[in-house]
C-alpha cells in the first residue's frame, strides 16, 4: 500500500465510524491542485541539470494552503500527495484557519554546494510563484530545508513581486520576520501531549525510558526537552544507524557529537554518557523500533512501523513526530497490542501551529515574546488533545481514528457552510 493509499484508508476508517457524508469524503480524498515542474539549473561546475519539483495543494476550505517543502532524493508525487492530505487533517485537528499543502524537490542537498542548493531553490520559486503567496499558499521548512532556505524563497518571491513579501513562507530567520519558538515547536507540541498521556497512565518521568528514531531537528530537540523534564532517553538513531545506552545518554552532548562527527553511531563513547563508566552499543534503526522501552518517538520518515514489525514493538506509548510513520496495517497491530499511539496529525502539529503564529505576527508586523508563544502553543495543543480524547470515548475507537474524526468534523462544517459540499 502506498503512502497516499494509506492516508486515504485512515480517512475512510474515520469517515465510516462517524458516518461522514460521502460527498465531503470524496472532496477530501483528492488534492485540489497538483503542480509539477522541471527545473533546469546551471550548477557551479558549469553543468546543466534538470530537477523535478512538486507542490500539491490538497484543500483550502479552512484557509490558505499550508505545508512544508522537503529536499530529498526519494521525493515523489505519491509522498507529496499524502503529506498534503495529512496537512489538511492536521490543521483541522488543531483548529487552525488553514488548509493543507506540501512540496518538494527530488534531490539530496548534501551532495551539492550551498550555492547550487540556493540556485535550485530560487528556480523552484520562479516556477511555482503564481501558486503561492501569503493569502494563497504559505510553505515552511521540512526534511533537509531550514530557515536559510525559507529566506531564499521569501527573497526570490519578493523580487518577482517587486515588493517585500516575507509572509510568503514561515520558519524564516528571526531578523527576517521569523517567529520565536519555531525551531523546536514540533517537539514541544508533541511533548505537551506526551506529558498528559504519561500523567494519565500514572508513569513517573524519571522511570520512563524513551527511544527516538530520527535525530534531526524534531528528534534532537525532543531528546533535549525530555531530558530536561527528567525522562531517560536511552536510544537515538539517524539515517546511518543508532546507539542504545541502557543507563541513558546525554542528549545535548550526543547532538553536539552528531554535528561534529556526522552520525550518532560515532557518539557511543563514555564522554557522551551521564554516568561515568557507562557505554553504548550500536544498533540499527530497525532494532531501535523493537527496543524494550516505555516511549517510542518516531521522528524520521514515513512507513517505519508496518505489518512486518509492528508486533515486535514493545513500547507502551508511540509518539509520532514524523508524518505518516505508521502504516494502516501496522497501526491495527499496535491497537491490538494496546499500544497507545499519539497520532501524527496531532502529535507533530506544534510546528504548523507556531507557523500560524508567525503568519499572524507577519500580518501585524508585531512580534511576540517566547513565553507568550509557548503559552499559546501549550493551550492549543492541550485543547486539540482533549477533543481527540472526547471523540475516542464517543466513538470507542483508536486515538488515530479519533484525531481524524475531529479533523473531518471541522472540515465537514466548513465545507457545508460554504456551500462546497
Amino acid at each position: 500500500m502506498s503512502f497516499f493509499e494509506n492516508t486515504i484508508k485512515q480517512i475512510d476508517q474515520a469517515a465510516e465510524a462517524m458516518k461522514l457524508d460521502e460527498e465531503v469524503k470524496a472532496i477530501l480524498s483528492v488534492p485540489k491542485r497538483i503542480v509539477e515542474v522541471n527545473l533546469p539549473v546551471r550548477l557551479k561546475d558549469g553543468k546543466l541539470q534538470i530537477f523535478k519539483g512538486y507542490r500539491v495543494q490538497h484543500n483550502d476550505g479552512a484557509g490558505p494552503y499550508k505545508g512544508g517543502i522537503r529536499y530529498h532524493q526519494n521525493v515523489d508525487i505519491d509522498e507529496i500527495k499524502a503529506m498534503a492530505t495529512l496537512m489538511t487533517m492536521k490543521c483541522a485537528a488543531v483548529e487552525l484557519p488553514l488548509g493543507g499543502a506540501k512540496g518538494g524537490i527530488t534531490f539530496d542537498p548534501h551532495e551539492y554546494d550551498v550555492e547550487d542548493v540556493e540556485e535550485i531553490t530560487r528556480k523552484f520559486v520562479q516556477m511555482i510563484e503564481p501558486f503561492i503567496g501569503p493569502e494563497i499558499d504559505v510553505p515552511a521548512p521540512d526534511v533537509n530545508t531550514d530557515s536559510q532556505v525559507m529566506a531564499w524563497i521569501a527573497d526570490e518571491f519578493s523580487k518577482l513581486k517587486e515588493k517585500n513579501v516575507t509572509g510568503v513562507v514561515t520558519g524564516k530567520p528571526i531578523p527576517y520576520g521569523g517567529s520565536e519558538g519555531r525551531f523546536d515547536a514540533t517537539s514541544k507540541g508533541g511533548i505537551v501531549i506526551l506529558d498528559e498521556v504519561i500523567a494519565k497512565l500514572k508513569m513517573k518521568r524519571t522511570d520512563t525510558k524513551v527511544a527516538i528514531q530520527g535525530f534531526g531537528n524534531a528528534g534532537s530537540n525532543a531528546a533535549n526537552l525530555l531530558a530536561a523534564e527528567g525522562y531517560k532517553v536511552v536510544a537515538v538513531s539517524d539515517s546511518k544507524g543508532g546507539i542504545h545506552c541502557h543507563h541513558g545518554l546525554d542528549a545535548l552532548s550526543t547532538m553536539e557529537c552528531k554535528v561534529k562527527k556526522g552520525s550518532v553511531i560515532r557518539c557511543g563513547g563514555h564522554e557522551y554518557q551521564p554516568q561515568e563508566g557507562d557505554a553504548c552499543e550500536q544498533i540499527s534503526n530497525e532494532e531501535l523500533l523493537e527496543l524494550d522501552c516505555d516511549v517510542l518517538i518516531l521522528a524520521a520518515l514515513e512507513n517505519q512501523i508496518t505489518k512486518d514489525n509492528a508486533a515486535k514493538v514493545k513500547a507502551k506509548v508511540v509518539l509520532e513526530l514524523a508524518n505518516g510513520p505508521t502504516s494502516a496495517e501496522g497501526d491495527q497491530i499496535l491497537n491490538e497490542q494496546e499500544v497507545l499511539v499519539i497520532p501524527d496529525i496531532v502529535a507533530n502539529a506544534g510546528g504548523v501551529t507556531v507557523s500560524y503564529f508567525e503568519m499572524v505576527q507577519n500580518k501585524q508586523n508585531y512580534y511576540w515574546e517566547p513565553e507568550e508563544i509557548e503559552q499559546k502553543l501549550k493551550k492549543q495543543m492541550l485543547k486539540a488533545w482533549k477533543n481527540v480524547e472526547k471523540a475516542k470515548d464517543k466513538y470507542e475507537c483508536s486515538y488515530r481514528t479519533a484525531a481524524f474524526i475531529v479533523a473531518l468534523s471541522r472540515l465537514k462544517d466548513i465545507l457545508t457552510v460554504r456551500g462546497i459540499a
